[in-house]
């Protein structure tokens, strides 16, 4: 989102339209470690735009920055990183943190939890050198499908298994060079 006044602008707009399924990708960190936010814009979408989430999906190191902790190194550390930031989310109803693992070597396991259940949720690892856009597009995915009215964790775990797809047909594109982007429309495309 950029820097603090844009941040608090967008939780004043969803605020004002009292916006329903809201889910938020904390995009704070590039892949090369790279903060794209500063402290004061951190500080005020901790404070005014994550009570508002219907679903954070932070990775592991996003997650980090957000509790001002290390990121998680195991399954174990997930799970407690997944209890804190559920505590900063509103507890007014059905609220969700994935919290994603993708940072932890071997299979690709996220968790899912609503302040009771603790879900994992697991893929295996895809080799590919097309992995630009997995964040933003598992959480476009489940802001799709709850635009659907579908029920969160089926949201969820129908966004994971299409985006495991998306990674595993991936290679079929040739899009610039370096990491490219996953197959969106693998469904679509016809199989060669």
């Amino acid at each position: 989102l950029g820097d603090a006044d844009v941040v608090a602008t967008v939780a004043d707009r969803l605020r004002h339209w009292q916006a329903r399924n809201i889910v938020l990708d904390p995009v704070m960190v590039a892949k090369s470690g790279d903060a794209l936010l500063g402290r004061e814009a951190i500080a005020t979408l901790i404070e005014a735009v994550l009570p508002l989430a219907t679903v954070l999906t932070p990775n592991l190191p996003e997650a980090g920055v957000l509790l001002d902790a290390r990121p998680a190194d195991t399954v174990k550390e997930m799970q407690r990183m997944a209890e804190r930031l559920r505590r900063l989310l509103r507890d007014d109803g059905q609220r969700f943190v994935l919290l994603k693992g993708g940072h932890l070597s071997g299979d690709a396991t996220d968790l899912l939890f609503d302040g009771d259940r603790m879900i994992e949720l697991t893929a295996p690892r895809i080799a590919t050198r097309n992995t630009h856009g997995t964040g933003c597009t598992l959480s476009a995915a489940i802001a799709a499908l709850l635009a659907h009215g579908t029920e969160p964790v089926a949201a969820v775990r129908q966004a994971k298994q299409y985006l495991t797809e998306a990674l595993r047909q991936a290679d079929r594109l040739q899009v610039g060079s370096g990491h490219g982007p996953v197959h969106h429309f693998h469904a679509w495309w016809p199989r060669v």
